[in-house]
């Protein structure tokens, strides 16, 4: 099956290292042009020649709850590239660790804020800006974590569930022109996950069929597929991208 994405424009969320990155690389790679963002001009920047220079890509630095940084990303998207087919929604925070009752509530509104209300706004932004009159495809990053408990990361996974039932809710509003899916991710060794598997890598991949842990391009080739045409026919989904640890029962 060969996936492309020539003369498309993609926005990708979270995007400087990690999933994000592999994700816009993936894309690139199979002919799209992206925009990212990331906090951190000087990582962004780098991701930037590491994808090809700005004839592939461009960065817009900011926070991803923003609501004047997501409109400088889209606005700048289509200023350079004249269009925006493609959204992926990768940033997620997790700031705190331990029992949901313990979380501070002022921490677990920012969980919210940034894992399931920026990916609404980042959606309507795009669909305001060009989705809805040309069509388009969202893929938001969600988690294993919103699909069973979560021992001490139980906000997270509380944000992921409902990023997961937002993904369902949007496809059912914005067909037939505009699909959205998500994909879960176990864990994929990246710094945002280093404190789950690091010094303890053999152990932490065991509950795992596959006997390994993912790697970012493990999930860009998922949400290539999602995004792709050979996807035409999926919306409202969560893909789960777990090396089987779902179904052995494994943290």
């Amino acid at each position: 099956m060969t996936l492309t994405f020539k003369g498309q424009v993609a926005l990708v969320t979270g995007a400087s290292r990690g999933i994000g990155l592999a994700i816009a690389r993936e894309l690139v790679e199979r002919g799209a042009r992206v925009c990212i963002t990331a906090r951190n001009p000087e990582p962004l920047a780098e991701a930037v020649r590491d994808l090809g220079g700005e004839a592939h890509a461009i960065a817009v630095a900011g926070k991803a709850d923003d609501p004047e940084h997501q409109r400088a990303a889209v606005d700048r998207t289509l200023e350079a590239y004249g269009r925006l087919d493609l959204l992926v929604n990768n940033t997620g925070i997790n700031p705190v660790y331990g029992p949901v009752l313990d979380t501070d509530p002022a921490a677990a509104a920012k969980i919210l804020a940034v894992n399931v209300l920026g990916p609404l706004a980042w959606t309507r932004l795009a669909c305001e800006a060009w989705m809805r009159e040309h069509g388009g495809a969202v893929v938001n990053v969600s988690s294993i974590a919103g699909l069973r408990t979560s021992p001490g990361i139980g906000m997270y996974g509380v944000s992921k569930a409902a990023l997961s039932r937002l993904t369902m809710e949007l496809a059912g509003e914005l067909g037939p022109d505009i699909r959205v899916n998500a994909v879960a991710p176990a864990v994929v060794k990246t710094k945002f996950a280093e404190a789950l598997y690091v010094g303890r890598e053999e152990e932490a991949a065991a509950p795992y069929p596959l006997k390994r842990l993912g790697v970012p391009e493990d999930v860009a080739g998922a949400v290539a597929f999602l995004l792709s045409d050979a996807a035409a026919w999926i919306t409202g989904q969560t893909l789960v991208v777990d090396g089987g640890v779902t179904i052995g029962g494994g943290l």
